[in-house]
């Protein structure tokens, strides 16, 4: 009875927890608002603007903000709201370093 009152519970959070863990922009494209007004956006909160593109169905704008620090926006497509703000680290660890690269071991 226990393990099935637990599976029971199980299932029941189990559909929420996906749906928030869903961060996809699932609106029809005649819902969109225009690249325009997300390059609006960007500039009433002082971000300048490297490239607007879509991405899991959402605008998603890499740029730097006002201090000059790399960011990337995800913005929901239809309502314009910042769904998430990240700010990119400067130092990139996945790319090989220069004075490994050459084997020199002066």
């Amino acid at each position: 009875m226990k393990k099935t009152l637990t599976i029971l519970g199980f299932l029941a959070v189990f559909p929420a927890g996906v749906a928030l863990a869903d961060d996809d922009c699932f609106v029809p494209m005649a819902g969109w608002q225009p690249r325009d007004a997300v390059a609006r956006l960007a500039e009433e909160n002082g971000w300048t603007v490297r490239r607007i593109k879509i991405d899991d169905g959402c605008y998603e704008i890499n740029g730097r903000d006002a201090e000059g620090r790399r960011i990337e926006v995800t913005v929901h497509p239809a309502t314009l709201q910042v769904i998430e703000f990240e700010y990119e680290d400067e130092d990139d660890d996945d790319r090989p370093r220069r004075d490994r690269e050459g084997g020199n071991d002066d």
